[in-house]
């Protein structure tokens, strides 16, 4: 299945299909140098089937985990390639979840001027999400995703077969995202999610709701202008104690946490036996207090405001601004955790 992603210039098809990564060859032009980037979490064997079908693979595995979406790890991307010759004619492969998409795409985006970049998400978290859009980017001193650019890929190849290695921790997670898109965008979507009795045997037609959700978002906003906001839902509070629980949660984990402070009691109602289903946290040891560091932070943060989105219905949403108070507050209320002193 080709689904296209409509951005005039920047426009790219995504593959969804089962095999495809056995097949990569037709569908990238790999016939120049490649840096392919993966790192210790994905079987070495999918950067292998990447590699034989390169006519000059150049590859890096990078550590596991979130803190390899730094300045030290960007910086050996840039070397691999300067050291190896690299021109504007060669490509950047990324085979793994979104710290590999996300580190690979920025250091695409500014190896002399822009390269090619392709992404193979090999995460259902990745898949669904982070691996379109074309927004890159490392953390930097404990927050989030604050140093990057806008890079869109020139293709992106999704194999669902990839998933059979993740664990079920894993694989939930990426499923928040999904959740995520179905509450703004897809009440189908969401009771599609709520009633699966096999969600293995569901995920490609998850995977294919969720991209065309996004898909839709990011053609009508590329730049995250205004509409794309929509797709940040859980992510303001997600991001905070993403950062303030220094990796002990999975990015999904600390998505499903955020989104319901912005979700009505009666949405909430219906969101919470959905998280708890697929084992999703709906409560952690963070205070407001712990968080509110992180939340002044947030690259979103506008004079003191981030436009949040709300969901009040399932299936649609609103955006209004809001400050961090507020944010927090509606965090205390869903949490039931006291604010420790600013």
């Amino acid at each position: 299945m080709i689904i296209p992603v409509n951005l005039g210039d920047a426009s790219y098809d995504i593959i969804l299909e089962p095999g495809a990564l056995s097949r990569v060859g037709q569908y990238l032009s790999l016939d120049r140098k490649v840096l392919i980037v993966t790192d210790s979490g994905v079987p070495a064997r999918y950067a292998e089937t990447v590699a034989a079908q390169c006519r000059e693979p150049v590859s890096v595995c990078l550590p596991e985990g979130e803190g390899s979406k730094c300045f030290d790890c960007f910086r050996q991307l840039l070397s691999a390639m300067l050291h190896a010759s690299f021109t504007r004619g060669d490509c950047v492969v990324a085979v793994g979840g979104g710290v590999v998409g996300d580190l690979s795409g920025f250091a695409a985006s500014c190896y002399m001027r822009g390269i090619d970049f392709y992404n193979i998400p090999t995460t259902l978290l990745s898949q669904v999400d982070s691996s379109i859009g074309g927004k890159t980017a490392i953390d930097f001193e404990g927050v989030k995703n604050v140093v990057g650019a806008f890079c869109q890929p020139r293709r992106v190849l999704i194999d669902p077969d990839t998933l059979d290695t993740l664990d079920d921790r894993q694989l939930h997670a990426g499923l928040a995202e999904a959740i995520k898109m179905s509450l703004t965008s897809d009440r189908v979507l969401f009771q599609r999610i709520r009633d699966s009795r096999n969600l293995k045997q569901d995920l490609p037609d998850i995977i294919h709701r969720a991209l065309l959700i996004k898909k839709d978002v990011v053609e009508k906003d590329p730049r995250e202008g205004g509409l794309r906001r929509v797709l940040n839902f859980g992510h303001t509070v997600g991001h905070a104690i993403e950062s303030a629980q220094g990796g002990r949660l999975l990015h999904g984990e600390c998505v499903a946490l955020g989104m319901l402070p912005l979700c009505t009691p009666a949405v909430r109602a219906q969101l919470r036996p959905v998280l708890e289903k697929y084992d999703l946290p709906v409560t952690c040891p963070q205070t407001a207090g712990e968080l509110r560091p992180y939340l002044l932070h947030d690259k979103k943060m506008q004079a003191g405001q981030v436009t949040a989105v709300y969901v009040e219905e399932v299936g649609s949403f609103v955006l209004r601004k809001a400050d961090p108070e507020a944010l927090l507050a509606a965090w205390e209320e869903v949490n039931g955790k006291e604010s420790s002193p600013s």
